[in-house]
């Protein structure tokens, strides 16, 4: 089974990494409820995640996943202690702090520019995140990391992109605006239009009528000669 895991999150890396440009050391945003699983499940996330996603990694949080932990008390007190070992990306909720699943989703918005994978066991949040092209999503299954398949909206975002590399009708539309504002589409339609024109009566009726009366010429000379040749027998 560790051998299938392991080509099962190589694979998808292989997507990130072509069509997201995620690249080493991998940032991963750890939430309380991914810490408290790890806890629970024995997991030695900063050993362990490294060769799962077969790379190097940056284990981090934000204040607000430290704060939240912090007021839920002692029953979350081992997952703050795994929390605070990770290094705190800034956020932008300093003096209001806001929830772990909200900062979160806060930093990953505008295409989720800093390439961040979320790690969270929060539904909710997982949810939220899949409705985002280009996030890598880790969960705790069965005492086991798992990294989970591109979403569909991730797979979305690649087809079309590779649609538009193929066929780019925005470049192609431009071009035609460009030519109807230079004029070079009436220029176009208007040679077409006297070479049309210029067309004429068809050459080959043309030559059939001279052949007739080169013939109707012909046949009243050859008669004449048929005669002088009669008298001249006589």
């Amino acid at each position: 089974m560790g051998v299938t895991r392991q080509k099962h999150a190589k694979k998808i890396m292989g997507f990130y990494k072509h069509n997201f440009q995620f690249r080493e050391p991998f940032q991963v945003l750890l939430d309380g409820t991914f810490c408290q699983a790890a806890l629970r499940n024995k997991i030695q996330i900063r050993e362990q995640l490294p060769g799962y996603l077969d790379g190097a990694t940056q284990l981090c949080t934000t204040r607000c996943v430290i704060k939240e932990l912090e007021s839920l008390g002692k029953a979350l007190y081992g997952a703050k202690l795994i929390a605070q070992r990770f290094q705190v990306r800034n956020c932008s909720h300093h003096k209001n702090p806001v929830s772990g699943s909200t900062c979160l989703l806060s930093m990953i918005e505008d295409g989720n520019p800093h390439h961040f994978f979320i790690a969270t066991q929060d539904q909710d949040l997982s949810n939220k995140v899949k409705r985002k092209p280009g996030i890598p999503l880790l969960f705790i299954i069965q005492n086991t990391m798992v990294l989970d398949k591109p979403s569909p909206k991730s797979l979305a975002f690649v087809q079309k992109l590779q649609t538009d590399q193929l066929v780019p009708e925005y470049q192609k539309q431009s071009i035609v605006e460009l030519k109807e504002k230079e004029g070079l589409v009436k220029q176009e339609g208007e040679k077409r239009r006297k070479r049309k024109r210029a067309g004429g009566p068809n050459p080959l009726s043309c030559l059939k009528k001279k052949k007739k009366k080169t013939q109707e010429g012909q046949e009243p000379s050859a008669e004449k000669k048929k005669r002088r040749k009669r008298k001249r027998n006589r």
